[in-house]
């Protein structure tokens, strides 16, 4: 039985991989956030959610690096948000429907959406977590075009919420001076592509991997532009030079583990293409939760 203070807020969509549980006998819940009312160059990230779904209707479900499938996850989705114009209320809504799934011990899963709905979700956690940040970008203006909460501001209110020391930022490789000064003032850690790029996909994967040991509890958000626009053109802000498939899936197969506690992927805007970067998006999900359960099944062994 969904709670009513998720219930409220939501309504039922297709079902992500197509393997749907009860909410009560879920561990990952997926909530859709069709939401891009700050986009500042190429809108179309609040059809990600149905993109994202379609595409996890038509690919194979088993993990060839976890080896784990899906189909075994125990997923539940309970559809779309309603979001509004309101920056701030959607963000209130997502935070609700976010808390109500971590009060029942399950690990919320959302489809963005511009990555604003990151700070929603991460507010319905604890402050005691550690936050993960797959981007292109930095985020972390004060604020930009007048706003404070925004696609390009968003990162930075993560930080003030759960401070500098607690997130950690893969795949950076656009920022403005103030976003640099701001970085180097917090000793806010980061791996930009270049850094990445100096080791093998392996030996790159491992070094996110260390960054983020010391972390008891993590939230993983993805923004789809960090891999490259050769690979993911459907985004809202292409950024040249960025990830390949490859290194993505192995970052967040060596991520995702049993500190898992919440996931996000953003910025699909299925618009701009013929469907390949909602249909990478799907499948990084997979292989975030494939390698989580692993994880986690294995921890309960031992």
């Amino acid at each position: 039985m969904i709670p009513d203070q998720i219930r409220l807020h939501v309504s039922p969509s297709q079902i992500f991989s197509g393997f749907g549980k009860p909410f009560g006998q879920s561990r990952f819940v997926v909530l859709g956030a069709p939401f891009d009312k700050t986009s500042t160059y190429r809108s179309g990230s609040k059809f990600g959610p149905s993109a994202i779904r379609d595409a996890s209707l038509n690919i194979e479900t088993y993990s060839v690096r976890s080896k784990f499938d899906v189909e075994d996850a125990q997923i539940c989705d309970i559809g779309d948000l309603h979001v509004v114009n309101d920056v701030e209320e959607t963000l209130r809504r997502l935070s609700a429907v976010e808390g109500g799934i971590v009060a029942a011990s399950k690990v919320p899963v959302v489809l963005g959406g511009e990555h604003t709905i990151s700070l929603g979700a991460v507010r319905s956690f604890p402050k005691d977590l550690g936050v993960v940040c797959l981007d292109a970008h930095a985020d972390m203006r004060d604020e930009h075009m007048g706003q404070k909460v925004m696609h390009g501001t968003f990162l930075r209110r993560i930080i003030e919420f759960v401070g500098p020391e607690k997130v950690v930022h893969v795949g950076l490789r656009a920022l403005c001076k103030e976003e640099l000064r701001f970085i180097k003032d917090n000793h806010v850690k980061t791996l930009s592509m270049h850094d990445l790029r100096q080791q093998s996909v392996r030996e790159a994967a491992r070094l996110v991997q260390g960054a983020v040991s010391d972390f008891q509890k993590l939230y993983v958000t993805i923004d789809i532009d960090v891999l490259d626009p050769a690979f993911a053109p459907g985004v809202g802000n292409p950024e040249p030079d960025g990830m390949s498939p490859d290194l993505c899936f192995n970052i967040v197969t060596r991520v995702c583990d049993e500190r898992l506690v919440g996931l996000d992927l953003a910025e699909v805007s299925p618009l701009y293409d013929t469907g390949i970067t909602a249909t990478l998006g799907a499948k990084i999900l997979f292989e975030a939760i494939c390698a989580a359960e692993r994880a986690r099944t294995e921890s309960e062994v031992k």
